[in-house]
């Protein structure tokens, strides 16, 4: 992919983090992008600061899970909100350094979503912040709230440490009340940060794309960085069809094995060797 196409103009108009959202929005569909908080969207800092809002969270989807399958055991519960809840800075993460070349703070408090109407998942995020770390190369380095690094190998080591920075937050409020050992939250974290770099290239729909995207992720997850539980673990499989794509090994569990007639998914860490 060409990372620099998207910067086409940007000398002209200025070209902030704004700027980016705007044309990042456009290339992916997995929910809206906005610089706002509109009411009745979550501000991730108000969650980590009120872990008791999890629980209510947890209740909208216990709701919806028993109106789908009759049962919502807490398990189940606790693990969707964990992965939903971690997808969202790893996905405003994964698709600005995707396509942008550029990484944004990934606080808390510059960080917001919005939950679906019916299936309580984020449908909708936002990001306040202005400022970005980009490459020498980026039309915005000289903007002010810019931080120029040398190369994607850094670019990539910063994205790693805001995120990991999010999720040891996120954790801390999260575990005592989920019922889940760290081991499980900090492997959701590394789930949500390897498949989001992944569906940022998957998103563009042609196996270039896909494969940036697992480029990304191979930059990014290149060895374990603990307390994230391993590397990218995307790898090519062949199917019985003799087809070839690309597939990765879940670090944690879902639990959705605990619904009625549900059984555990292809790649779930309780059935996959290591």
């Amino acid at each position: 992919m060409n990372h620099q196409r998207s910067f086409r103009d940007a000398r002209e108009v200025g070209d902030g983090l704004a700027a980016s959202l705007l044309r990042v929005g456009g290339l992916q569909e997995r929910g809206e992008i906005r610089r706002d908080v509109p009411d009745g969207w979550l501000r991730c800092s108000d969650l980590l600061a009120d872990p008791e809002r999890f629980k209510d969270w947890r209740k909208l989807l216990g709701d919806w899970l028993f109106t789908e399958y009759g049962e919502a055991p807490e398990r189940t519960t606790a693990s969707y909100v964990m992965s939903w809840y971690l997808h969202v800075p790893a996905y405003v993460g994964a698709l600005l350094l995707h396509h942008e070349r550029r990484v944004p703070s990934l606080k808390p408090a510059e960080l917001a979503f919005e939950l679906g109407d019916d299936r309580p998942h984020p449908v909708g995020m936002a990001v306040l912040g202005d400022d970005f770390y980009c490459l020498p190369t980026d039309p915005g380095s000289a903007l002010p709230e810019a931080t120029v690094v040398p190369d994607e190998r850094t670019l990539a080591a910063v994205l790693r440490a805001h995120y990991i920075a999010h999720a040891a937050k996120f954790v801390r409020a999260y575990a005592p009340g989920s019922r889940l050992g760290r081991r499980m939250l900090w492997a959701a974290a590394t789930d949500a940060l390897d498949n989001s770099l992944w569906w940022a290239g998957k998103q563009g729909g042609t196996a270039e794309a896909e494969g940036a995207g697992v480029a990304d992720a191979a930059l990014v997850l290149d060895t374990r960085f603990p307390p994230l539980t391993s590397p990218s673990t995307l790898r090519m499989e062949t199917g019985p069809d003799g087809h070839r794509e690309w597939t990765r090994r879940r670090e944690s569990c879902c639990f959705s094995y605990l619904l009625p007639d549900e059984t555990e998914c292809a790649e779930c860490p309780r059935t996959c060797s290591r």
